[in-house]
């Protein structure tokens, strides 16, 4: 074949060091949701959706073909905290956790999954990020130690 194709979709999770919540100007989180998604198409990850709240960000993505999974979180991750960083001398010690989730996605959830980030605020006025990140790694199946998930 001499053409390689693919259309794989990313859910991607990752919270700020310690949860802290850097990211509750709702100014600042809207500029940085922004930001990622400009980020995930210029690494050829195109961003379906961007949300998150106060303490952690989520990412819909069709998936690139030219970067590992490793790869797009580092960049992500690295100029976005500069982007946070550049806004305000009140954010110099803003970071992100060290680790993240990335979950597939199957096509026809793609739809509901962006009105699930898309309202992340109003989701979380009933559940926790700690307790919705252990439910996704549930419903995902994957096997994870809880001495390890939080940094």
């Amino acid at each position: 074949m001499p053409q390689s194709l693919a259309q794989i979709y990313l859910h991607i999770i990752f919270s700020t060091k310690e949860r802290r919540p850097f990211l509750q100007d709702e100014t600042l989180r809207s500029a940085l949701h922004g930001y990622l998604a400009g980020a995930c198409s210029n690494l050829e990850c195109p961003a379906i959706e961007v949300g998150g709240i106060e303490d952690h960000v989520h990412i819909l993505c069709r998936y690139g073909r030219t970067l590992t999974i490793a790869d797009l979180l580092r960049e992500l991750k690295k100029e976005s905290s500069k982007c946070v960083k550049e806004r305000s001398s009140d954010l110099q010690s803003f970071s992100w956790q060290t680790g993240y989730g990335a979950f597939s996605v199957s096509p026809s959830h793609v739809g509901p999954l962006r009105m699930y980030i898309a309202t992340q605020e109003d989701h979380h006025r009933r559940e926790s990020f700690q307790d919705e990140f252990r439910r996704l790694l549930r419903k995902y199946g994957v096997e994870f130690d809880e001495r390890y998930v939080w940094d």
